[in-house]
């Protein structure tokens, strides 16, 4: 039997965006259809059957892990504290933790359905164990996407070329070696670390998942509401 995947979820950033919209609390306590965004990737994870998880804010949300602790008892969460320069260094401040193997890593801003999110966990863990496989979705919200070409066996032919018609959704089952690899440039950005990875010959796979939120700004928040409805956008 496969020994459980943690899950790590990054939370770390300033949410300045949603701020400059009128939002006065912490991004990972931004309410979408009445549920915080960290209450929505937390649920993700049970679903897709994930308990232990860890979990990185920043030195100004301590009131993010108020919440969690008392909603979400039931849960192996571990928090790392730190304001971090970039989501790379969230990212790989929370992969360093844990157990050898697979991680399932979310951004707290990747909002999707729970039974969306558990289907491409299991997707996700079908394929190969040394494999990074990338959460993609054909839902173009982001100001910067990351675009994403995909072969047909669903291997990832090209990062960051337009064309491919799918872009990163903040989601990603991260292998044991992508985790721990030590021989990284100095990059600036997680969008950077995962170009660098499919340069260096890194096996990649892309899962989609249709209907993911990047969660930056009040038009976002809309956005996952309506999805929460179960509205399609035209």
């Amino acid at each position: 039997m496969a020994a459980p995947v943690r899950g790590g979820i990054i939370a770390a950033g300033a949410g300045s965006r949603l701020r400059a919209d009128g939002w006065r609390v912490a991004k990972p306590l931004v309410e979408v259809a009445g549920l915080p965004l960290i209450g929505a990737v937390l649920r993700n994870f049970t679903t897709a059957g994930i308990t232990a998880i860890t979990i990185i804010v920043n030195e100004e949300e301590l009131d993010c892990i108020q919440w969690v602790r008392a909603r979400r008892s039931d849960l192996d969460v571990e928090f790392i504290v730190k304001t971090t320069a970039s989501s790379l260094e969230s990212f790989r401040e929370v992969t360093a933790r844990g157990p050898e193997g697979p991680m399932l890593v979310s951004t707290v801003d990747a909002w999707c359905a729970p039974e969306d999110f558990a289907r491409f966990a299991r997707q996700a863990a079908a394929r190969p164990d040394e494999a990074t496989v990338l959460a993609v979705t054909p839902l173009v919200d982001d100001e910067k996407p990351l675009w994403v070409t995909l072969g047909a066996d669903g291997r990832v032919d090209a990062i960051g070329e337009p064309g491919g018609g799918l872009v990163t959704a903040g989601v990603y089952r991260v292998s044991a070696r992508a985790r721990r690899v030590a021989a990284a440039p100095r990059l600036g950005r997680l969008r950077d670390y995962l170009a660098w990875l499919h340069a260096s010959g890194e096996l990649l796979y892309g899962e989609i998942i249709e209907t993911v939120v990047d969660v930056d700004r009040g038009l976002d928040v809309a956005t996952a509401e309506a999805l929460a409805r179960g509205e399609r956008r035209a």
